[in-house]
């Protein structure tokens, strides 16, 4: 069986076979990470991940951090995900994020806004309570959660990614060619304590041949280097989805295997 990352490139085609590509084959290189990221399947990492989102919140906006000690519901919906890293060294929480698609029902930020007409019958999934840990390691941390939030979606057949991010949080997205669904907008939302955001899409079918087009250092990251360490083997896809071998659909298979 081969990996999710590896028919991306060396098939030139998605997932669910949503477009083929032109990018030229590429031997795919292996990356070890100090963490791991897996789907939330017990109350015991759900707690880690609740530990490290209100902390991370807390650095910025501590009256709405107060409000995520516990679990959400939107945590255990159907159609949501929730990711953890971890510390392979000590097992430590170091990130988290959700991941809701619209298979079931509205996005949480349609709360707050009617979304446009090009995204209109979509499929759709929305990255919301991302965290990470305070530190020079943050950074990779953040990138690798969005690589398996990327990841997801083209095993699940999403057509869009969804986010929302205060300034300054929003540029590392912008970089990465999301692109504004209300341009210079930032709208208050429900789910964030009606803190003004950016709201922002990125089309999923498309990324590989736009990062080529564009010679985007996220390229090689996203697309050409897979990383053992991302497994999503536990997350259920969307109905939008071909059935997907749980091999297939984790980072932690062997090419060509």
């Amino acid at each position: 069986m081969k990996s999710i990352e590896h028919a991306i490139v060396m098939n030139g085609a998605y997932a669910a076979g949503a477009m083929e590509q032109t990018l030229p084959q590429v031997r795919m290189a292996e990356e070890r990470l100090p963490f791991t990221v897996r789907v939330v399947r017990s109350e015991e990492a759900l707690h880690k991940a609740v530990a490290i989102r209100q902390a991370a919140y807390a650095r910025h906006v501590p009256a709405f951090a107060a409000k995520l000690s516990s679990p959400e519901p939107n945590d255990h919906d159907q159609g949501s995900v929730v990711l953890l890293a971890e510390s392979r060294l000590d097992g430590s929480p170091v990130g988290t994020m959700r991941i809701q698609t619209n298979r079931f029902r509205d996005l949480a930020i349609e709360q707050s806004v009617e979304l446009p007409a090009w995204l209109k019958n979509r499929s759709m999934a929305e990255a919301t309570r991302l965290g990470v840990a305070q530190g020079s390691s943050g950074r990779v941390v953040k990138i690798v959660l969005c690589k398996a939030f990327y990841l997801y979606c083209l095993a699940a057949n999403i057509e869009w990614m969804v986010i929302a991010a205060r300034p300054p949080l929003d540029r590392p997205y912008e970089a990465a060619l999301f692109e504004d669904v209300y341009p210079g907008e930032f709208i208050p939302l429900r789910h964030a304590n009606n803190i003004p955001h950016r709201v922002l899409a990125f089309e999923v079918g498309t990324a590989a041949e736009r990062w080529a087009e564009a010679s985007h250092p996220l390229l090689k990251f996203m697309v050409q280097t897979r990383h053992p360490d991302i497994d999503l083997s536990d997350a259920d896809v969307s109905a939008w989805s071909r059935p997907v071998r749980r091999a297939e659909f984790s980072d932690r298979a062997a090419i060509g295997a």
